[in-house]
């Protein structure tokens, strides 16, 4: 018997791989039943993946002996793990029984472990298909901002970005298939996303410390666009759409396509944009003529909100049995007018108001690959590359006033290894150096270099019904500036009785002084994270999250100098500080990372026809960089003009509040709730709400804080017709900082309706969207220009979208 063992294993081990090779074959099912095709059946930890045919049947082969985790998904059910060992038989035959899920489940495609919104213990969003096409808008903020726990700080529809439970800017990371967008949005609200929603995949929000994935700059969120410009397949695929919207006169159309051979992979996609000026409600002139900005809305206007923005994507890839390899290549056109950016560019003999605006170029390189390793310690390498070099220039008066510039060079490997001991996850390399440079004359930052070097370590493991994350980073950064200004500036406050007539303003003989310097800074921001999720009844689970992330500050928090009329304030970073004699020198105080200890908690019902998530946050963040008022006031320093006269010594026109950057601790708290009953195959109601509330520990509360929301959607759907209605309340703000205004409550009211049809052997939706329908006059509490940029007036979309 001995020998028998002995020869068996010797003729195992040469034979090749494929004699021995076990499979699994089955059927997925519904609760009825009924067979699901095109399901997805994935091998957790492995690239496995098959689809099920038209009668729900599939086959994985290749598969060795032990234990294999199988991940079943499909649109419109919840996902299912099963458990499957595999020993001396050569195959084994199962059956799938999926469960409707009202909530869609879509994983996120940029992490190296598992993450969706009903299975992870970190909460995550994902907005994709046809609810990506109704929600797309201009601007990355603006298409996201109906998702629980994201808001928009609306600047003017022009530059709208993402707010996070309430953080943004540098703490809230946008990236574009894993790699930083590389833009300097995050630098101010008036600089633009460099990102196209209406030719994207899918959209991800991971809410709360990103850390572990992405670095320090995303210790509040991230925000990932996905696309296909580096496909990793050659099926013959697209779609197109051409819309025309009321309310801008806007005018968009795009398409993306994918095509190739066994062996190669093409992509293309285009886009094309164009708008005027929004209208707003006729109210926003009445209720507002306190702040003296009536001229701004006299035709019921936004003045300077037009944009003409343009952008193609051709990439390639070369597909193998283990993987692939694809380069792509974007170029991104805006132009976009900034609003309350004038500098009082109206006179008296003209009704002209001053053009401004952005003129934004960029050029993004994406190196994207993947080699699967069928080897006992390796399974797959991921391969992330790009090179980005970013530009924009403000136009003034037809001459370039400012330019921004921002070249970035990124590379990430992500090596997983097999799964060991029922663990799954893997190391990931991570490097990053961005270059960003401001020229004219609102350059409020120097030019300098950010380097960041990281290594990561992500794993889970089910436990029968606990799933445990784990994961830690570690990383070095450094933040180079060689020519740093410290202007002595004439900031002074404002007097009560009757002005300043002992200042001139900054013309005495000390204020062409500017000391130059070189700035230095390394740190080292460490990351850890543990979450579970416990399955603790059929279709309910629980999950926590516990995270303590560290974030090295921005080269614009700590280097600031100078006027950013985006804000309308005089910005001074945390390098300096204002001292007793009252000018503004050298800060004494030690320059440390930012630490945010987070706990999620979530509760979720997973399937059957009601589901819901429930999330409940804890922040407390460590000396927190925010910017103070400081009760003074510094000339801005811009040019207004020959026509404009500033004799009077009175007048404070051309003066900007100075604000500094200082650290503070911070708790920010609240909750995201999102409930779908499916009533019937057709007919779906949705409710959901959210709120944070965000506090300095001193005592105070932050600014621009977005206010509690609730709101429903209730859809009909069947094969040919979808429509949908969508109300959403916002409350009074009141909870506010100081030199801060409270923004009243409004409601606003959505619908659209689409029908698709088949012309010519071409699959086609025709659609009709309303917003604002009640014509509100809303104003948005996170944007810096709320009481001159209220929403847009009631306003009608109409399109045609075509597939193939």
């Amino acid at each position: 018997m001995k020998r028998r063992s002995q020869l068996a294993v010797l003729i195992a081990a040469l034979l090749p791989a494929s004699v021995l090779a076990k499979s699994i074959e089955g059927v997925v099912l519904n609760k009825q039943g009924n067979v699901v095709a095109n399901a997805t059946v994935e091998v957790e930890g492995s690239d496995i993946k098959v689809t099920t045919d038209a009668n729900g049947k599939f086959v994985i082969t290749g598969l060795k002996n032990g234990l294999k985790e199988l991940h079943v998904v499909a649109p419109g059910y919840a996902h299912l793990h099963r458990d499957i060992t595999l020993n001396t038989s050569d195959s084994q035959s199962v059956a799938f029984n999926l469960e409707r899920s009202p909530i869609e489940v879509i994983d996120i495609e940029a992490t190296p472990i598992h993450m969706s919104a009903m299975e992870s213990a970190s909460p995550v969003s994902v907005l994709s298909g046809e609810k990506l096409r109704r929600e797309q808008a201009a601007t990355l903020g603006d298409s996201l901002e109906r998702l629980p726990g994201v808001n928009t700080n609306f600047h003017a529809k022009v530059a709208s970005t993402p707010i996070i439970r309430g953080l943004s800017g540098p703490r809230v990371l946008i990236t574009q298939n894993g790699l930083d967008v590389s833009d300097v949005s995050r630098v101010g609200p008036d600089h633009s996303v460099a990102s196209e929603a209406s030719t994207a995949q899918q959209i991800e929000v991971l809410r709360g410390p990103a850390t572990l994935f992405y670095g320090s700059g995303a210790i509040g969120g991230v925000v990932n666009v996905v696309d296909n410009r580096v496909p990793t397949d050659s099926s013959t695929r697209g779609e197109w759409n051409v819309e025309h919207n009321s309310v801008d006169d806007q005018t968009v159309a795009s398409f993306n396509a994918t095509t190739g051979t066994d062996s190669f992979a093409f992509y293309a996609d285009a886009f094309w944009r164009e708008a005027n000026d929004y209208e707003i409600p006729v109210a926003a002139e009445l209720a507002h003529d306190d702040h003296d900005h009536a001229e701004h809305h006299s035709d019921y206007v936004v003045k300077n909100s037009n944009e003409e923005s343009d952008g193609f994507t051709v990439g390639a890839s070369y597909l193998f049995d283990q993987g692939f390899i694809g380069l792509a290549i974007e170029q991104f056109n805006r132009q976009y007018g900034i609003p309350g950016h004038s500098h009082g560019g109206e006179d008296e003999h003209s009704d002209e108001e001053e053009s401004v605006f952005a003129d934004l170029e960029q050029t993004k390189v994406q190196l994207l690959g993947e080699y699967n390793l069928d080897s006992k310690w390796l399974n797959k390498i991921n391969l992330r590359a790009g090179f980005t070099d970013y530009e924009h220039a403000e136009i003034e008066h037809g001459s370039v006033g400012t330019t921004f510039k921002n070249e970035t060079n990124e590379l990430r490997v992500d090596i997983l290894h097999s799964q060991f001991n029922e663990w799954n996850g893997g190391i990931s390399f991570h490097y990053k150096q961005s270059d960003v440079e401001a020229q004219g004359s609102e350059a409020f930052t120097p030019p300098s270099q950010t380097q960041s070097y990281a290594i990561a370590l992500m794993e889970e493991r089910h436990f029968g019904d606990f799933l445990v994350q784990l994961g830690g980073r570690a990383e070095r950064v450094t933040i180079d500036a060689d020519n740093v200004l410290l202007p002595s500036i004439d900031a002074h406050a404002h007097d009560d009785v009757g002005g300043h007539d002992d200042h001139d303003h900054g013309h005495d003989e000390h204020s062409n002084a500017t000391r130059v310097f070189d700035a230095k800074h390394e740190f080292t921001p460490v990351s850890l994270s543990a979450g579970v999720v416990w399955d603790f009844a059929p279709s309910y689970n629980l999950g926590l999250s516990l995270s303590r992330s560290e974030r090295a500050p921005s080269a614009s928090e700590l280097l600031s100098f100078g006027p950013h009329i985006g804000t309308a304030t005089y910005e001074v970073g945390a390098l300096f500080d204002i001292h007793e004699d009252g000018h503004l020198g050298l800060s004494d105080h030690t320059i440390d990372l930012e630490t945010a200890n987070n706990i999620d908690l979530t509760f979720r019902k997973t399937q059957g026809d009601i589901g819901f998530i429930f999330n409940a946050f804890y922040n407390q963040v460590e000396n927190y960089y925010y910017q103070v008022e400081t009760g003074l006031y510094a000339e801005s320093g811009h040019d207004h003009g020959d026509d404009h006269d500033h004799g009077d010594e009175h007048d404070h026109s051309s003066e900007l509040p100075v604000y500094l950057f200082k650290t503070d601790d911070v708790t920010l708290h609240g909750f995201e709730a999102q409930v779908a009953w499916q009533l019937t195959d057709e007919f779906k109601l949705e409710l959901f709400s959210d709120y944070v509330r965000a506090r300095l520990d001193s005592g105070g509360n932050l600014p621009r804080t977005p206010p509690l929301r609730f709101g429903t959607e209730f859809s009909y759907q069947t094969e040919k017709l979808s429509a949908h209605i969508h109300a959403t309340r916002y409350q009074e703000q009141d909870r506010t900082a100081p030199e801060e205004t409270a923004t009243d409550g409004y409601t606003l009211v959505n619908a659209s309706i689409s029908y698709d049809l088949s012309v010519l052997n071409q699959d086609l939706s025709l659609y009709l969207r309303g917003t604002n329908l009640t014509n509100t006059e809303a104003r948005v509490h996170s944007s810096f220009l709320k009481n001159i940029a209220p929403r847009p007036g009631r306003s009608f979309a109409l399109g045609i979208r075509g597939y193939f």
